[in-house]
């Protein structure tokens, strides 16, 4: 995948109807407050980004957009559609959801083959274009070298490849990428950039990205927004949101660049 990163950004959408879309949603654990009436879409085809420090709520939107955490209250809309109350296994099959944690996503004592397989006997009932679709995603991320090799003895970087094919053994139209950047060498990071950027140009899907490495991050997405404490205080172009007051106070800092 030899891809550029990233010759270019999708700064307005002819669809005005977003592929996800949050409405007042409120998350409470307990007695406390982690998210307080967010609104937030993403929009077809786009790489949206996610920042914010530790503890802001952006892992917990996640789960309530795969439908882990049920909202205290307000919507999630996908692909125009209410989700809110859709059970985690039939949202994601139905509207194409693959999200790749931060942590696992692989079995450590299975083979690359051998995870991919396990994935395709899930999604692919035909043993043909199940043997078809795992050749080609071991072609298109490149792991043709470590296929016979456990999850478990490969690089970050590898490991990366190899949960982003499992995420696209089914018909993916959304993919939900939580901290893929976190621990890669800046080689590593860049290829995963480039893997991300062919998805959203060839295969059309529309990405969101959360990832505590700010600049790794804005060079790969279309737009992206800063939470604090549950709540959006900036969004726009990564070159809007460096500029952004709120954004230097709340998360980048001073003489933030990228």
């Amino acid at each position: 995948m030899n891809v550029l990163v990233k010759k270019f950004r999708i700064k307005s959408f002819k669809e005005k109807k977003p592929i996800i879309e949050l409405q007042n949603l409120s998350i409470t654990y307990g007695n406390r407050q982690i998210v307080e009436k967010l609104n937030l879409s993403i929009q077809k085809n786009e790489v949206s980004g996610l920042l914010g420090p530790n503890g802001a709520g952006k892992s917990s939107i996640y789960h309530s957009i795969i439908g882990l955490v049920k909202p205290t209250f307000g919507k999630i809309f996908i692909d125009g559609k209410d989700a809110t109350d859709i059970p985690t296994h039939i949202r994601c099959s139905k509207f194409g959801i693959s999200w790749v944690p931060q942590y696992g996503g692989s079995w450590a004592d299975l083979s690359v083959y051998d995870n991919l397989m396990a994935i395709a006997e899930i999604h692919i009932k035909n043993r043909e274009e199940r043997l078809l679709k795992i050749n080609n995603l071991i072609r298109k991320f490149e792991l043709q070298n470590v296929i016979k090799l456990k999850s478990k003895f490969l690089s970050g970087g590898q490991v990366r490849k190899l949960t982003l094919a499992m995420a696209m053994v089914k018909d993916t139209k959304i993919l939900i990428l939580d901290e893929p950047f976190a621990a890669l060498d800046p080689q590593s990071v860049r290829m995963i950039q480039q893997i991300i950027v062919s998805l959203q140009m060839f295969e059309k899907i529309s990405v969101s990205i959360s990832d505590h490495s700010s600049r790794d991050l804005l060079n790969t997405v279309d737009s992206a927004m800063v939470l604090t404490e549950g709540k959006i205080v900036a969004k726009g172009t990564p070159q809007e949101l460096i500029k952004n007051t709120k954004a230097i106070e709340a998360y980048f800092g001073e003489g933030f660049t990228i």
